[in-house]
């Protein structure tokens, strides 16, 4: 299975609310419900409006579009990553799903995900 890194560096901040200019950015997720707003977005982007944030994530994708009958992809990276200590944030999209690691665990998520025969592209 393919596994891209997304370019940049990746913020996940929870905010008092969503401004519309934010949306033109080529990458930004944006999840709303009762109880907060989330976004992840390139750290290139300033938010004014940050109540808590996390800084410096590096992003991979599941390079292929995922059926819905799928079971058990995220769960194995998951699962891997949990084996070596490495916490992750999680984005599913109607495609595919992407994997969010602290900078610092770049490498040592890289390897994990070759050794474990990902191909990282």
């Amino acid at each position: 299975m393919k596994i891209k890194i997304i370019d940049g560096v990746f913020n996940i901040s929870k905010v008092e609310k969503i401004d519309i200019k934010h949306l033109k950015n080529e990458f930004i997720f944006i999840s709303k419900t009762d109880k907060e707003i989330s976004i992840v977005y390139r750290n290139d982007i300033k938010l004014d409006n940050v109540i808590k944030e996390e800084k410096n994530y590096k992003c991979f994708r599941i390079d292929e579009q995922l059926d819905f009958s799928l079971v058990g992809i995220l769960s194995r990276i998951a699962e891997l990553l949990k084996s070596h200590s490495i916490p992750l944030f999680v984005i599913s999209t109607f495609d595919t799903d992407y994997i969010l690691v602290k900078e610092e665990y770049l490498l040592k998520t890289k390897e994990i995900l070759k050794i474990n025969n990902y191909e990282i592209v």
